[in-house]
């Protein structure tokens, strides 16, 4: 802000105005002069100039309620609100594969490991666009317990039955190092939290277990065992306060929540199934695809009591990835009979996405 003048009249004249040629003058500092905000403008002169911006690509992160004009696609836009969940075409992984699993977000995610027919260790990267191959496993496996994000993550346990893995790696965005062994071999389980933070839960060896052991980045510790032990589950959350829902056998809509030391029951799914995806926090997760039997594409929110119903993906699949949160959740791979290479994106009701104005 500028500097501004005042007139101080010192005299009032007697008709009531104010007799402003004796008064006082002088500058105001522009360090007196505070922004404030304005309100109830209806018309600005045109010396000020445009109050659109111009951008060359849409601002991220999208701020609602932002107009702004993208000068390389040469279209008006605003920042807008969804009303509804839905799920949209992503780009498809290098390599189609069922029981992949994921860590990172929805722009970050990283798919690892799957089969059968073929037990790979291949990893690739997703910006939000595409995939890249990242570092290979040292271990091919398949149904292991992910957590963590796109340059820091962990894969632990897996299969095929037969070969059931204890071995845990680390991912630095680049390659794979081994970390301290499960204390229980198993495959077809569930994990959450961080590399350094990070908890598996479920699977089978066999027999089905319930068995739950938090990793501190170094080693594994057994905690306390879920009430349902079931495989082919999914989990969210971190470690300290995660989600565990689905799985077989039977095959169950049962949720469970962990407080760090124990789990307790929470609200069923609408839909009981198993080999699913998950993505989020204890209080706020989203669950998509599996088996029901038969390939399912439902996906369901869960805040902290209870699921309901989202749109459903378009590829309904078993044993597939998912990265992400409630809001902004991706899911990838998987599939059955045969694999499935492409990636869904999805945007939950209340995100910020940018429309473009049209005219009719």
């Amino acid at each position: 802000m500028g500097a501004r003048t005042r007139g101080l009249a010192n005299n009032i004249l007697a008709n009531g105005t104010i007799d402003a040629t004796d008064g006082l003058s002088g500058t105001i500092p522009a360090s007196n002069v505070n922004n404030t905000t304005v309100s109830s403008v209806t018309s600005f002169p045109s010396s000020a100039g445009d109050f659109v911006q111009s951008t060359a690509s849409d601002p991220s992160p999208a701020t609602i309620g932002d107009v702004f004009y993208n000068s390389t696609s040469a279209v008006m836009k605003v920042n807008a609100t969804t009303t509804s969940g839905a799920w949209a075409s992503g780009g498809n992984m290098g390599t189609g594969r069922i029981f992949v699993t994921g860590a990172g977000t929805q722009t970050s995610a990283l798919g690892f490991g799957g089969g059968p027919p073929v037990i790979t260790g291949a990893t690739e990267e997703y910006d939000g666009t595409s995939w890249t191959a990242g570092g290979t496993m040292g271990t091919a496996r398949y149904t292991l317990a992910g957590a963590g994000t796109q340059t820091s993550a962990l894969g632990a346990g897996g299969g095929p039955p037969g070969t059931v893995s204890s071995a845990t790696e680390e991912y630095d965005g680049t390659s794979w190092t081994a970390g301290g062994n499960l204390g229980t071999t198993r495959t077809n389980l569930a994990g959450a939290g961080t590399q350094t933070s990070a908890l598996a839960f479920g699977g089978n060896e066999p027999p089905v277990t319930g068995a739950t052991e938090e990793y501190n980045g170094t080693s594994w510790t057994s905690s306390g065992s879920l009430a349902t032990a079931r495989r082919f589950l999914s989990g969210a959350g971190t470690q300290t306060s995660a989600l565990a829902f689905g799985g077989e056998p039977p095959v169950t809509g049962a949720t469970e929540e962990y407080n760090g030391t124990s789990w307790t029951a929470g609200g069923t799914m609408g839909t009981a199934r198993y080999m699913l995806a998950g993505a989020g926090t204890q209080t706020s997760a989203l669950g998509f695809g599996g088996y029901a039997p038969g390939n399912s594409a439902a996906t369901e929110a869960y805040n902290g009591t209870s699921w309901t119903t989202e749109t459903s993906m378009a590829t309904a699949r078993p044993g597939l990835g998912g990265a992400g949160i409630q809001t902004s959740a991706a899911g990838f791979g998987g599939g059955f009979p045969v694999a499935v290479a492409n990636t869904e994106e999805f945007t939950g009701a209340g995100a910020a996405v940018t429309r473009t104005f049209t005219v009719s």
